[in-house]
């Protein structure tokens, strides 16, 4: 499959207010990608088009095709289960009081629980899926007693039990100190250097957690596409400056693009 996500001429209004305006995106096979943007830039709301559960402005023309579905055409229920979603609202959603290998199999179901009947090869899944993301030492652990960083590391190996083609990481290392961070995208690059893994597509407004397995960026600004390609072309001082609306200096480091104010700013009224 060669295209992953098709986004053309799509805008979005609530409230007579445009969230987004005339977005065109397009990842391929083979790309993993960054989307960078401060709150409110319009990243979430494209998110959830991209899952089917927003539509974009009627008689705009608009166009959205993921892994080769165009909206319109396809059972969005079935496609969704291609699609996972890692955030902290659904993080949220877990019981403390289920086990984490337990949480990982929910996984398949799409469920918060177990309700259905499992199998050996369910669980060695998981084991095998919560290993690869140096998180087995939790499997028999309950949820709620599990480090943020840990519950990151399940909720991506839950995503990865129904084998996704496209996995969405929202703000995963938010609320994590620096080890865990670190420890997360240490996993989340090994995942994305797998055969036949998942596409990700990596949400942050964080510039320094776009590890060196992400190829791509998309800037997103006041729900506009501000820049998108190679995170080297699009991750500059100028296009980032913009983007974020400060004067900032991109240095490139062990694959990672670093950033400092380029001068002091002074507090406006």
């Amino acid at each position: 499959m060669g295209n992953i996500i098709h986004v053309k001429n799509v805008f979005f209004k609530r409230d007579e207010r445009m969230i987004l305006s005339d977005i065109h995106w397009d990842v391929n096979a083979g790309e993993h990608w960054a989307m960078i943007g401060l709150n409110g830039a319009g990243k979430t709301t494209l998110l959830k088009m991209i899952n089917g559960y927003m539509w974009p402005v009627a008689g705009t023309g608009a166009t959205i095709e993921v892994l080769g579905k165009r909206f319109g055409s396809v059972d969005l229920r079935e496609l969704r289960k291609s699609i996972g979603w890692v955030s902290t609202s659904l993080t949220d959603s877990i019981s403390p009081s289920h086990t984490v290998i337990d949480v990982v199999m929910s996984g398949k179901f799409a469920t918060f629980g177990l309700y259905d009947s499992i199998a050996n090869e369910d669980k060695e899944k998981a084991m095998d899926i919560l290993t690869k993301l140096g998180a087995k030492h939790t499997a028999d652990r309950r949820f709620g007693v599990c480090s943020q960083g840990e519950k990151q590391k399940i909720m991506i190996s839950r995503a990865l039990m129904a084998n996704p083609k496209l996995l969405i990481l929202d703000e995963p290392c938010t609320g994590l100190d620096i080890y865990s961070r670190e420890n997360l995208l240490l996993a989340i690059d090994a995942l994305g250097k797998q055969p036949n893994g998942p596409t990700m597509i990596y949400v942050t407004h964080h510039i320094e957690e776009v590890c060196p397995i992400f190829t791509h960026a998309l800037i997103m600004k006041e729900g506009q596409v501000v820049a998108a390609g190679t995170k080297e072309k699009v991750i500059t001082n100028t296009i980032l400056s913009d983007g974020l609306g400060l004067p900032l200096e991109v240095e490139w480091n062990l694959g990672r693009a670093w950033v400092k104010l380029r001068e002091a700013l002074e507090v406006r009224s």
